[in-house]
């Protein structure tokens, strides 16, 4: 069996927001240095702050100052920091509970070990040398020996407040497609579309999934398709796409390979877009060291019958 494949995947985006007044308020104060929480109904204060009691669902709109200074209540150690987390060096996840909150916030703590950790510990914040009204103004939080700290009186009423922030959203995989699709892809590397039969529906999956979702039994008869298709249904792209240099407007299609049980997808080219059909019958375009055809142009074949292609819409 050949070698099946792996290889990184990272799955990246801005996440944009809008800040309500009490998120506004707790974010523009971290930039001020000040720390402040939510007072509910029943008098316990809420850090970081909410909108609405998490018992009563009502709105809360009462802020309240806390301390920059408090009691670990719980705590993990991280031995190897990944990108982007607040500190480059191994360092602990802790909860704190900030003096004059009733609850705990979590954040990092910068230690030497987790040796120098333990529940009950007094902390303080570092505050980051440059704050602009994110979460990330607290640096990390660090071991502190002294009393409770001071607190500004401040409850809100910042100028130019927080309205609105952006988060990048990211995450790291290792993937692996499995040796369905590890055929399939080391086949299109010799510009082939190799699909797998099932052995109870006689259906041919192209891409392959290892399995035929409809009997759920394995499929492993590998089955070579196409190279030539069917236009089963398509859409006209009129938004151009961040990074993806092609013009606007253009087709992309549900294209039924020769032989295959199912449709796959594909960009239409070599043709006005607005003279795609369905029925069209296309042929992969390959570039030089691709995997993958970049597009399918017209053969110039009669359109194939409807009947021939309606059970793959």
């Amino acid at each position: 069996m050949p070698e099946v494949l792996k290889a990184p995947l990272v799955v990246e985006f801005p996440f944009t927001r809008s800040l309500g007044p009490v998120q506004s308020a707790f974010l523009t104060g971290l930039r001020e240095r000040v720390v402040l929480g939510v007072r509910t109904g029943d008098g316990r204060t809420l850090v970081p702050p909410v909108e609405y009691d998490p018992v009563t669902a009502e709105e809360i709109r009462d802020l309240v100052e806390v301390a920059p200074t408090g009691t670990v209540t719980t705590w993990a150690w991280n031995h190897a920091p990944r990108r982007d987390q607040p500190l480059d060096t191994p360092f602990a996840w802790v909860l704190v509970r900030l003096d004059g909150a009733d609850t705990a916030l979590l954040h990092a703590l910068d230690a030497p070990g987790p040796d120098a950790v333990h529940t009950g510990m007094r902390v303080r914040i570092r505050w980051a040398e440059e704050r602009t009204g994110a979460i990330t103004d607290i640096a990390c939080f660090e071991p502190y020996t002294g009393g409770q700290a001071e607190l500004t009186g401040r409850t809100g009423g910042f100028e130019d407040p927080v309205t609105g922030i952006v988060a990048p959203a990211r995450l790291d995989y290792t993937y692996s497609p499995g040796r369905a699709q590890t055929a399939y892809i080391n086949a299109l590397a010799e510009q082939r579309n190799v699909g797998e039969r099932c052995p109870s529906c006689r259906k041919v999956y192209v891409p392959p999934r290892g399995a035929c979702p409809t009997c759920g039994v394995a499929t492993l008869e590998q089955v070579e398709v196409g190279p030539h298709g069917t236009v089963t249904t398509f859409c006209i792209v009129n938004i151009k796409a961040k990074n993806l240099d092609i013009e606007v407007p253009y087709v992309y299609a549900h294209i039924a390979l020769d032989g295959a049980g199912l449709a796959l997808h594909g960009r239409i080219g070599g043709i006005p877009y607005d003279e795609v059909r369905m029925g069209l019958r296309v042929e992969p375009v390959w570039t030089a060291g691709a995997r993958y055809p970049d597009h399918y142009r017209p053969t110039g074949e009669p359109d194939a019958d409807y009947d021939t292609y309606r059970e793959l819409l």
